[in-house]
């Protein structure tokens, strides 16, 4: 108790501090965004502003998501339900303006039939549907959104497979996938409603987005490794309050910042991974990919067997994948790592439907050159726990904020710097148990695929929905020209994990 509430102590400390050297700046922004350049609304955080800059010719941040859906849906059904629910959010009824100063959303009226479309696909063979589908979605990850509206769309791919098919396209400075999660159960049949509009928030001051954007993650930081050490490490930080007490116990809060420091020394003199053909200039042409669902409850029989976490067992398969794919195509990949960054959520799921961007990033090394399907999952098992206790996600979140604040060429220099390092994105969102409906129909499938920032090639996606688990890839096909190949990978490998599995000495009651 005492550890939380000095560590509480601190966080309000830091805050306040935060906000009296920042007063003086918060005029001069103030006045630039608003007097000189004469314009209004709510500013965008520094973090959201950052991934509204990340937009390239090559890479556009935008999530990409497909619903299918049996039977099919009606379009002006849909434009209704999405005017009911999806745009009483607000980020979906304000557009982006862009000023020296960052960025702002602006009310602007919502036509709901400019954002849904509708179409059908090209002619094709029955046996080419899926193919087809999967051509359309990556024709929609290269093709930028409006700036003049909201930044949103849905198409309605009628008469799919029986049914019908939605898009989604949503930039990312709107929301990441934990938060457009929660907007997806306010849209379907039974969901709860989506939070009532209300006045105008107060726009986000200098002051205010260094306390939440710099100040509180390094403040959770610290009430962690507080946590975590004990009463031990709460004497030490009284310590620094009330120095002269002893010396000898100032030895834990030392060992948390050593924890930080290392941390960020890490993150930012990682080494490259290994030059692989799937690492290079991508070329600005996707091609998506996805695979049939595997049962989730093998999945965590597996882990259980294993003493391995669902995301080990799912982390190994897609290494052993993307290690086979480069292996068909006739490459070595002795000791080969490619490191992979994984999105960390930072904020407590009941405030998702907030939006915005709320989230660090872990950077993971995959061991794709393990052929052995039980000593990769172990050492991916490994890395996980390494990664677990570390800062990196919450220095990673401060960098954003950092980027955000800066003009884009520096901006992009920041982050190009990840970038040169990371073949991958990859991201792992859990979503409901029960399967849903929409406007009456069953939703079938529900996929979709993370952006890529800078030169980064390769995008995967893991989404649990029902009593299956889906694993997704999006690729610049100069890089990676087959993706479905990959995805063809990942059931194999884990059919290999499910056979040792079964091979192994059960005692009674353990399956």
């Amino acid at each position: 108790m005492a550890t939380r509430i000095l560590a509480q102590q601190a966080a309000n400390d830091a805050a306040r501090m935060a906000r009296r050297a920042a007063r003086g700046a918060r005029k001069t922004v103030t006045r630039a965004a608003k007097g000189v350049l004469g314009l209004a609304g709510e500013r965008m955080s520094k973090v959201d502003t950052a991934w509204l800059r990340m937009d390239s010719p090559t890479n556009l941040m935008m999530i990409v998501g497909v619903w299918t859906l049996k039977p099919g849906i009606g379009y002006d059904e849909l434009c209704r339900r999405i005017e009911d629910t999806l745009v009483k959010y607000s980020r979906f009824h304000q557009r982006v303006v862009e000023d020296a100063a960052g960025a702002s959303w602006v009310e602007h009226p919502v036509n709901v039939r400019e954002h849904v479309l509708r179409e059908k696909l090209p002619r094709h063979r029955k046996d080419e549907l899926h193919t087809v589908l999967q051509q359309r979605v990556g024709e929609l990850a290269v093709l930028p959104l409006d700036r003049n509206k909201p930044l949103w769309e849905i198409h309605l791919i009628e008469d799919y497979d029986g049914g019908s098919a939605l898009v989604f396209r949503i930039h990312h400075c709107i929301a990441d996938g934990i938060a457009l999660m929660s907007v997806t159960m306010s849209i379907v049949d039974g969901g709860p409603p989506p939070p009532e509009r209300g006045g105008r928030r107060k726009p986000e001051g200098t002051e205010e987005w260094i306390a939440q954007a710099l100040v509180k993650p390094l403040a959770g930081i610290l009430t962690k490794a507080l946590d975590s050490a004990g009463d031990g490490a709460a004497k030490s930080f009284a310590l620094l309050r009330g120095p002269g007490k002893g010396v000898s116990e100032t030895l834990e809060i030392a060992r948390v910042g050593y924890q930080v420091l290392a941390d960020a020394a890490s993150l930012i003199l990682m080494d490259d991974d290994t030059k692989t053909r799937l690492k290079g200039k991508p070329g600005g042409v996707k091609r998506v990919a996805w695979c049939p669902p595997l049962p989730l409850d093998e999945v965590k029989a597996i882990g259980r067997a294993l003493n391995c976490s669902v995301n080990d067992v799912l982390l190994s398969c897609v290494a052993g994948a993307i290690g086979g794919y480069l292996r068909a195509c006739g490459d070595d990949t002795r000791g080969a790592e490619i490191r992979a960054m994984v999105p960390v959520n930072l904020r407590p799921l009941e405030e998702a439907h907030k939006l915005g961007n709320r989230f660090g990033l872990a950077p993971l090394v995959l061991p794709i050159g393990i052929e052995n399907p039980v000593e990769r999952v172990y050492e991916v098992r490994r890395r996980m726990r390494a990664l677990k206790d570390s800062t990196q996600p919450f220095l990673a979140f401060v960098v954003l904020a950092f980027a955000g604040l800066m003009i884009k060429p520096v901006q992009d220099a920041i982050l190009d710097m990840f970038g040169r390092k990371t073949t991958a994105v990859m991201t792992n969102v859990p979503g409901p148990r029960q399967k849903l409906k929409f406007l009456g129909s069953n939703l079938e499938q529900s996929m979709f695929w993370v952006p890529q920032s800078g030169d980064v090639g390769m995008g995967v996606s893991v989404l649990s929905y029902g009593d299956g688990v889906q694993f997704g890839l999006i690729a610049d096909i100069s890089l990676c020209p087959d993706p479905q190949a990959i995805i063809d990978g990942f059931e194999p490998e884990f059919a290999k994990l499910s056979l040792v599995t079964l091979m192994l000495p059960w005692g009674e009651g353990q399956l």
